[in-house]
């Protein structure tokens, strides 16, 4: 501040009325006062301040995918769990170092199909409000192909119910879904499924008569995709690649017994592990746990 002081105020002129006057920027002042005080220290930089090496960040990130039990994640699964660690850095860093290191997964090159109506992620506001549902087939170490069914939340991506069976019919595409009922509603009873609708596609287990007629029974609407629209039902399509690049096409199984366990397993994992992105990197476990506790309806 200036040492002359005002007549009006008594007070002494500040920085920004005598640099006015000056026609001096603020910041060519501040700069001359702090080489005219050698004892001062110098006036750090703007930003944040970057606490670990790149050599020390690349080390952790390097930690942090040898720990974890999924594979080929991407720059921001491991930011994310870098965070919850206490290691605070950018999202840019982490894929910087990671691009430079080879410890990026290699990405799908998709194909152009044009425009699509919409991207299939119908998300509501709360689980067990929609579910997802689809199958694939995968090959046993024996040659035999089986099917596999998923049944996921389409709130928070948590993987309700999971099966592999022999064949792929109605009443073994009802398994994943009497799971996630039982395990989310108590039992599997008439109507206790009620305000739930389930998403499926147009294959022949899920347009069925017996398979409709059990999503009446217990309460569950049936909310068919649009013929020849996989997208429209994205959620499990989702679930399903993941499901193929963690687990099916990295593992081989000698029956369908195996394979069944290894599901459970894996589904288990999966829900209390893997982060969603859209859910502020938390696992399905974590976001149901939440909404649970802020409906009132578990006990903090």
């Amino acid at each position: 501040m200036s040492a002359a002081t005002s007549p009006e105020t008594g007070r002494r002129y500040g920085i920004q009325r005598v640099c006015a006057a000056w026609e001096l920027p603020r910041s060519t002042w501040y700069a001359q006062q702090a080489a005219a005080s050698p004892q001062r220290p110098p006036l750090a930089k703007r930003g944040p301040r970057r606490c670990l090496s790149d050599e020390r960040l690349l080390a952790a990130i390097q930690a942090d995918l040898a720990a974890s039990p999924f594979l080929g994640e991407g720059h921001r699964k491991v930011w994310a769990r870098l965070r919850v660690a206490g290691l605070r850095t950018s999202q840019r860093r982490v894929l910087r170092l990671m691009r430079e290191h080879g410890l990026l997964a290699p990405q799908r090159q998709g194909t152009a199909r044009g425009p699509r109506a919409h991207d299939g992620t119908i998300i509501p506001a709360a689980p067990d409000l929609m579910w997802g549902t689809d199958l694939t087939t995968t090959l046993l170490t024996t040659g035999q192909q089986v099917a596999v069914f998923v049944c996921v939340d389409h709130h928070s991506a948590e993987l309700v119910g999971v099966h592999a069976a022999a064949r792929a019919t109605r009443w073994e595409a009802l398994e994943p879904v009497r799971q996630g009922v039982r395990e989310h509603f108590g039992r599997v009873d008439a109507g206790v499924a009620q305000g739930l609708s389930l998403r499926h596609d147009n294959g022949s287990q899920y347009v069925a008569n017996d398979f409709q007629r059990e999503l009446t029974f217990l309460g569950i609407a049936s909310s068919p995709s649009f013929v020849r629209a996989p997208e429209g039902n994205g959620c499990a399509e989702r679930i399903i690649r993941t499901l193929k690049e963690q687990l099916l096409w990295v593992q081989g199984f000698a029956d369908v017994e195996a394979l069944r366990a290894a599901l459970e397993q894996w589904r288990q994992l999966y829900n209390t592990r893997w982060l969603i992105e859209r859910h502020g990197h938390r696992s399905p476990t974590q976001v149901r746990q939440e909404w649970l506790i802020a409906t009132g309806r578990e006990a903090a």
